[in-house]
């Protein structure tokens, strides 16, 4: 009987030990849970929602314009905020008429950013300058969809790469809007 209770609680151990060798280089290294608070994002994302975020990508590719990213806020590294990717290093971002323009190498005249896959009707887009912002090597300038509520890189600047935690892949909750994400197509 203490030979059954010893065996019993030694396979325990075993499937404990085995889980978390598992489950932690997954959960630290790979994919990470994150839950929605704030308005920022709306419509696309709501307070409560719960989404997983690929931590790996970006170590093999850099982030494109239009993906959903988690990142550590620059002014408070403790604090997490999820935003879109609008501009990529190297290229000057200009507002004007309640839109984005975007100026690099490939179209140095600027084009106007189209957004209407993602941004609710009417939405427009204002910066606090009315000067072009450029962004920094290894820096991103990335905004919320809800912009009328959203504290982004138009307020506190471009977002250092090293702070991005992983982009958002997947909404896991609630089940009813479960949903797979990717970076949308912009047409010009």
């Amino acid at each position: 009987m203490i030979k059954d209770i010893f065996s019993f609680f030694f396979e325990l151990v075993k499937i404990i030990v085995i889980s978390l060798v598992i489950i932690i280089p997954v959960r630290y290294f790979l994919i990470q849970p994150f839950y929605v608070k704030g308005a920022s994002m709306e419509p696309n994302f709501y307070d409560h929602e719960y989404l997983i975020i690929d931590e790996i990508t970006y170590r093999f590719r850099d982030p494109e314009r239009g993906e959903i990213i988690v990142f550590r806020y620059p002014r408070n590294p403790q604090e997490y905020f999820i935003k879109r990717i609008i501009g990529l290093p190297g290229e000057k971002i200009a507002f004007r008429d309640g839109g984005i323009y975007i100026f690099n190498s490939a179209h140095p005249d600027g084009y106007r950013l189209a957004e209407d896959n993602y941004l609710a009707e009417g939405v427009m887009t204002y910066s606090l300058t009315e000067e072009p912002i450029t962004i920094g090597e290894n820096e991103y300038f990335v905004l919320g969809d809800n912009r009328y509520a959203s504290s982004d890189s138009r307020r506190w600047g471009s977002l250092p790469r090293g702070d991005i935690v992983g982009r958002v892949i997947i909404r896991a909750w609630p089940f009813a809007a479960l949903a797979k994400f990717e970076a949308p197509v912009y047409s010009r």
